[in-house]
């Protein structure tokens, strides 16, 4: 008996879960908070603070009456927020895992990532005809400038959310409009390696209508040369033409990264 239950054992695959969850839990602490989630003992927050202190910090923690519950506002504006210092033609407010995250954080070539949130844009939320990214999925090492994945709002005729894989080709979009003053869930599905897959979904967390979807069984989610991939969240814009934007406040929240290893 104890032989046939080893060899039944044997015969499946181990597949090992490791979630990670990141929630505003009220006013206060917030970038504390927020790397003792995604980068413990290192910064996860990149921010415009080095040249707009006096506003103080660029993500917040504040009481939502749809969720019913607080929930990260990220802050960005026209002026005089910009990269960091270091680039003047963009500005970016974003969290990150990276280099310093745990292991269980960080995408390597056969595991299979998951990724949830829920984001809110204001309504009349004014995109670029350049770019104004909410969510990247990086690579770091080697080829690691261009994202692999890339949800961003994008000024048109008809304002619209697209997702774009390779830093070039658009494989699903839909009406901005749709995604404004209202609370969307975001699962995001990766097996990463060069024949990977890969899967979005945004619905209305009120009524569970989907928006925008995308699936496919065979996509590069990471390249040759790279060690692995994290994920990105926030307002990242070009200034290009600055005269196009506003002040913008996104709400964010129920971040959760689950990476399933075989």
């Amino acid at each position: 008996m104890k032989l046939y239950h080893a060899l039944f054992i044997a015969a499946f695959p181990i597949v090992c879960h490791s979630q990670v969850i990141l929630k505003a839990d009220g006013p206060g602490n917030t970038y504390e908070l927020i790397n003792s989630v995604l980068a413990p003992g290192s910064e996860a927050v990149e921010n415009p603070e080095c040249i707009h202190a006096s506003f103080g910090r660029h993500i917040a923690e504040v009481w939502d009456a749809d969720l019913k519950a607080n929930v990260f506002e990220f802050y960005s504006h026209v002026k005089p927020d910009n990269d960091r210092c270091e680039k003047e033609d963009r500005q970016r407010v974003e969290i990150k895992t990276y280099e310093q995250s745990p292991d269980n954080l960080r995408g390597t070539l056969g595991e299979t990532v998951t990724y949830n949130w829920k984001f809110k844009l204001p309504i009349g939320f004014q995109p670029s005809t350049s770019f104004t990214h909410l969510h990247q999925i990086k690579a770091v090492g080697g080829s690691q400038d261009l994202p692999i994945f890339t949800i961003t709002a994008r000024k048109g005729k008809e304002n619209q959310l697209v997702v774009i894989h390779d830093n070039e080709t658009t494989v699903a979009r839909a009406d901005l409009s749709e995604f404004e003053g209202v609370w969307v869930e975001v699962t995001e599905k990766i097996k990463i390696g060069a024949n990977g897959t890969y899967s979005i979904s945004i619905k209305k967390v009120k009524n569970g209508q989907e928006l925008l979807s995308f699936s496919s069984k065979d996509i590069r989610t990471i390249r040759p040369d790279n060690n692995f991939i994290r994920p990105k969240w926030g307002i990242y814009r070009s200034l290009k033409k600055a005269e196009e934007l506003r002040d913008e406040a996104v709400r964010f929240n129920d971040f959760s990264i689950n990476e399933e290893a075989k």
